[in-house]
């Protein structure tokens, strides 16, 4: 009798083990439980610690309530200005109720994240080339509230979404690459542009202050002068009176002729003489018509270049009437020689 109260006694306390075993259930400090009793929602959710629910008839489904980081994959899209871009991104969240996060939906990560691609894609369509590139705070604000309207009736927050990367096409880069360089080159001019303002009014003032006093001028001249001919070169810098210029444009016809004829007057005065010819030179022959008449038609050899001391000046004898005469009795009896003529090939 002893034997058998023993054993009945070690089986219930077997039994009462194996029940705390299957009915202790330990939820951790980041994780809230919901129990399903006989597949109907428990109220209250168990907190972190330990708990105990009936086995076999109790279920615990333990949701994580920490915050989740979940990248979303790349999408492709065409935005608003007809760009194709490639967009990825990265969001934040967090479950802030756990019975609507397990009865509400199914799987609340893979929700979370095929409503961030939809979503993704309708703010790419809805942007311009520009805001996904230098406006990010309110893409990210609006992607956000898109994600998180629908998110609510999951027992879901959505912490904070951000854009990670922009992709574009090569030509689009060294499209933006021109544009950024014709807009420093547009900054640039305009830079020296009012550089040259600024110092054409510096120009006029000193040119002002130097009209009252026309010595100064004639230094800066000279100083022109100086700096030009400073270095090895071939120029040469004649200063031109810009007065007689000045001169000849309020002058009248009559005025600017005579003053252009007393400058040329003096230019010939100032250019050196011709040489006059030895006395004993005689003047060159001069043929008459007939001679002239008479050139085409009388051939002539070239003579070879025969190395002979120069000839001292002989003086020619005037051509009288009876030399010409004999000239052209000779020309008569000798029939005229016809040119060669070369075919041309």
């Amino acid at each position: 009798m002893v034997e058998e109260l023993v054993i009945a006694v070690i089986a219930a306390v077997c039994a009462c083990g194996l029940y705390g075993m299957a009915a202790a259930r330990v939820v951790k400090q980041y994780e809230r439980g919901v129990v399903l009793r006989l597949g109907r929602l428990r109220e209250g959710i168990r907190g972190p610690g330990f708990t105990t629910v009936i086995p076999f008839v109790d279920r615990l489904h333990k949701v994580n309530m920490q915050i989740v980081t979940m990248p979303v994959p790349a999408q492709d899209g065409i935005t608003r200005d007809n760009v194709t871009v490639r967009v990825d991104a990265v969001i934040y969240f967090k479950v802030v109720d756990a019975a609507d996060a397990v009865i509400r939906v199914e799987d609340y990560r893979f929700a979370v994240s095929q409503m961030a691609q939809t979503s993704l894609r309708s703010i790419i369509g809805k942007s311009d080339l520009d805001d996904l590139l230098s406006n990010r705070e309110k893409l990210n604000q609006g992607l956000e509230l898109m994600i998180d309207s629908p998110s609510i009736g999951w027992g879901v927050q959505i912490d904070r979404v951000e854009i990670k990367d922009v992709s574009l096409p090569e030509t689009m880069k060294r499209s933006m690459a021109r544009q950024a360089e014709a807009d420093r080159e547009r900054r640039a001019r305009v830079i020296n542009a009012d550089a040259e303002l600024q110092a054409s009014k510096k120009l006029a003032e000193a040119a002002k202050q130097m009209s009252g006093q026309p010595a100064a001028l004639q230094l800066r001249l000279l100083q022109t002068v100086v700096a030009v001919a400073a270095e090895k070169n071939s120029t040469l810098v004649l200063p031109f009176p810009v007065e007689l210029l000045r001169f000849l444009e309020r002058a009248t016809p009559a005025e600017a002729a005579q003053a252009v004829g007393a400058v040329s007057g003096a230019a010939r005065a100032a250019a050196p003489a011709p040489e006059t010819p030895a006395a004993g030179a005689g003047t060159p022959e001069t043929p008459s018509a007939e001679t002239l008449s008479a050139e085409p038609y009388r051939s002539v050899e070239k003579p070879e270049p025969v190395s002979a001391p120069e000839p001292e000046p002989v003086s020619a004898p005037e051509a009288g009437p009876d030399v010409l005469s004999e000239r052209l009795v000779s020309h008569e009896a000798s029939p005229p020689a016809r040119p060669h003529v070369q075919p041309h090939i």
